[in-house]
């Protein structure tokens, strides 16, 4: 006989019956054990955060004040601070280095910085190696910070983002100050609660959400920013307003040629702008973790995290952007009742800014539209799209008429080579 479990149940009681074959023992051994009731609970719950967003001219200088705000102690401990620098902005501005340095050296009892600052790759170099992020969480254990220490990054998006993850996972969270240094982050990534790297050739494959402690948005940060990647943080501005705010629409598209030329007085109100709407989103919206199906301030990023894949990151993020929101705007016209004017506005506008809406990738749409499923599986359950019926309105869709998105496509790359408009739906 071999051993074996047997169970005999009543209504109170489970029985389980062991059988052992060995002579000379007895045949079974009785367990009456208590049978477990049946039990559900299920407990809603909110966890209080705060987001911190401050607008400064020089944060380094005469606005040094409202960093060291953000830097709180716990008890009698003295904060422990890490830095971590982009380095395409150490080399635009040999001074913030040294600068940096200073501010540590006269840091007095307000901070301690245990290790050097750290000098990371810029732009998606960053984010596309995992050896990266391995570094950054060794510097932080090998400084010995912990929950109550600040991690201050300054760098330009995709630098703020793998800086960012580290921190969150690194004892379940430290706290992040984010000085974000481009117009991109600055008008929304920098502002979000989001953080990744790249994996498996997929945008943002791994990352998790986590409230930043601060956000200082800094003028003087963007003064060395190439113009191509000044022009690129403002498709994200055409995104958010055209999604939620009609009259910041408005502006955007009567100061887009401003923009595009870099007059600040007329760049610096969208940016501010535009960080405010992707903040009312976050903290009133009611999902900034994106738990329900759709996510709004994704409008015609199914696109473009593709086209940056397929463009070997060719495409900045912001002119990715460019092309995945005017692609999707003229298809909420075709599809959705989006008014045409307003589809013709927008592509005006982000032509007005000095953005490309065509590029090789945009055409391979096989590949492309691989992008709705990758788009899908990132937020899970059923495919989920922002389109527009309105200035200011959106509308959540669950498939895609290929047809037309074809004709979509077809018409921003038409507008990109002659800028004029095609006269009809079709």
């Amino acid at each position: 006989m071999a051993c074996g479990l047997r169970t005999m149940e009543d209504s109170r009681f489970a029985r389980h019956e062991w059988v052992v074959p060995r002579p000379g023992l007895p045949a079974w051994i009785c367990l009456d054990m208590p049978r477990p009731l049946p039990e559900q609970i299920d407990i809603p719950f909110a966890v209080p955060f705060t987001h911190r967003l401050r607008f400064t001219t020089d944060v380094l200088g005469d606005d040094l004040g409202v960093l060291l705000d953000l830097i709180e102690k716990s008890g009698d401990q003295i904060p422990r601070v890490q830095f971590w620098v982009d380095e395409y902005v150490a080399k635009a501005d040999l001074s913030l280095v040294p600068r940096l340095q200073s501010l540590i050296q006269e840091s007095g009892e307000r901070f301690l910085a245990p290790g050097p600052i750290q000098i990371c790759p810029g732009g998606e170099s960053v984010k596309n190696d995992i050896h990266a992020l391995e570094r950054m969480l060794q510097v932080i254990n090998a400084d010995d910070l912990d929950r109550r220490s600040y991690v201050i990054v300054i760098g330009g998006g995709a630098v703020l983002d793998a800086v960012g993850f580290a921190a969150a996972i690194a004892h379940r969270g430290i706290r992040l100050i984010r000085l974000p240094t481009t117009t991109l982050a600055q008008a929304d990534s920098g502002v979000g609660v989001k953080n990744s790297v790249n994996l498996f050739s997929k945008k943002n494959w791994l990352g998790t959400f986590a409230v930043p402690w601060g956000v200082i948005n800094d003028a003087k940060l963007l003064a060395t920013l190439p113009d191509r990647d000044f022009r690129c943080g403002f498709s994200e501005a055409v995104k958010v307003t055209v999604l939620k705010d009609r009259v910041g629409f408005d502006e955007v598209c009567r100061l887009a040629g401003r923009i595009g030329r870099r007059d600040m007085s007329a760049a610096l109100p969208v940016i501010r702008r535009s960080a405010q709407l992707h903040l009312q989103h976050i903290t009133q919206g009611g999902d900034p973790f994106e738990m329900q199906e759709a996510r709004p301030l994704d409008f015609g990023h199914w696109s473009a995290h593709k086209l940056e894949v397929m463009s070997n990151f060719d495409l900045r993020h912001g002119e990715a952007v460019a092309i995945g929101v005017a692609v999707d705007t003229v298809y909420s016209s075709l599809v959705h009742e989006f008014p045409r004017e307003d589809a013709h506005r927008v592509l005006d506008a982000l032509r007005d800014l000095g953005l490309s809406l065509d590029h090789p990738a945009l055409h391979e749409t096989w590949t492309l539209f691989r992008g709705l499923e990758e788009f899908r599986q990132h937020l899970g359950g059923r495919l989920t799209l922002t389109m527009l019926s309105s200035v200011g309105q959106k509308l959540d869709v669950h498939e895609v008429d290929r047809t037309k998105m074809l004709q979509a496509i077809q018409e921003v790359a038409e507008f990109a080579k002659t800028g004029s408009h095609q006269a009809s739906a079709g």
